[in-house]
């Protein structure tokens, strides 16, 4: 699809949803990963959805796509390609990238620095290749014990002067999970510069957006589309000026918002209380869509106006927490 746009921001994509499957095919048996078919189409199904999938199912499809980009070649490979593909395909010239390090190191076999170092040298040789800006977003995990999530945020604060520029949480909901356990390490890396973007408003309702901007006050909120479930949190993220990361498509295969016309309402709700928010894909191979598509969508089905996406684009270019 042509890019009527310019020159684009992407602030919510993931590695492990956002690398091109012949790229993971190739990856995958320069390592000699054995996969649980022979067969390419078979493959490329395995790691994109089809149709309306759930929010766990959805997170199923990562199971193979981390555990191939799983060493240092591969984590550099798959941000290269990420990087270059955004650039090429939709003009993106500003691309902050999130992922998980201790996903990509089987398990502790593998050396986290070397998987970072890895993955810098891939975020630094796109930026050698095209003109564009790419950060780094470290995940912390709900699945994580508080240990984990502290070394994951020690490596942020340590690779910040690389391209580190955000610590995130992610993962699947877990009911032991507990947000306080995250208030010191997103207060450390707020001290060092990091910006802090959180996944709420997605798979949980309203009440933990709340919870999470009074506990955490980050500067961004992943997805948070179920903000408008209460028009209390809409006022708060608007005081606070907290930026959501929206992800239209990937929401509608999560099954989190029905359909697009259901977005209608959700952005009306954000633009009548003055919520700021950015448009993104989450993980573009993955769900099969792309930065273009998703503002070209929105605009078709008479969600959003070509002045509401310069203003979406203009307020992803000052949220970032790339610096210059």
């Amino acid at each position: 699809m042509e890019n009527k746009f310019g020159a684009m921001t992407e602030l919510h994509v993931h590695v492990g949803s956002a690398v091109d499957p012949p790229i993971m095919w190739e990856i995958a048996h320069d390592q000699g990963i054995k996969l649980p078919t022979k067969n390419y189409w078979e493959f490329q199904n395995l790691i994109t959805v089809s149709g309306i999938t759930t929010y766990q199912k959805y997170l199923d499809l990562f199971h193979w796509t981390e555990l191939i980009q799983s060493s240092p070649e591969a984590i550099a490979k798959s941000i290269y390609s990420l990087a270059a593909g955004a650039y090429r395909k939709n003009n993106i010239t500003t691309l902050e990238i999130r992922f998980n390090p201790m996903k990509r190191n089987r398990g502790g076999e593998r050396d986290l620095d070397h998987i970072i170092l890895a993955a810098i040298h891939g975020m630094e040789k796109a930026m050698l290749a095209y003109p564009m800006k790419v950060g780094l977003i470290f995940c912390l995990d709900r699945t994580f014990s508080p240990d984990l999530n502290t070394i994951i945020t020690q490596k942020a604060l340590k690779y910040a002067v690389r391209g580190v520029v955000g610590l995130d949480l992610a993962g699947p909901i877990t009911p032991s999970f507990d947000l306080h356990s995250l208030i010191g390490l997103v207060e450390e890396a707020k001290k060092a510069g990091l910006g802090i973007t959180i996944h709420t408003g997605e798979a949980t309702g309203a009440e933990e957006v709340l919870k999470v901007i009074n506990l955490l006050s980050p500067h961004r909120i992943g997805h948070g589309v179920r903000s408008t479930e209460d028009t209390k949190v809409l006022e708060e993220l608007a005081r606070r000026n907290i930026v959501l990361e929206v992800c239209p498509t990937s929401n509608i295969h999560t099954g989190v918002v029905k359909d697009f016309t259901s977005f209608k309402n959700i952005f009306t709700l954000l633009k009548q209380y003055k919520v700021p928010f950015t448009i993104n894909t989450d993980g573009p191979e993955m769900l099969k869509t792309n930065l273009v598509n998703e503002y070209q969508q929105l605009i078709d089905q008479n969600i959003l106006t070509g002045e509401d996406l310069k203003k979406a684009a203009q307020t992803a270019q000052e949220a970032s927490f790339i610096k210059e």
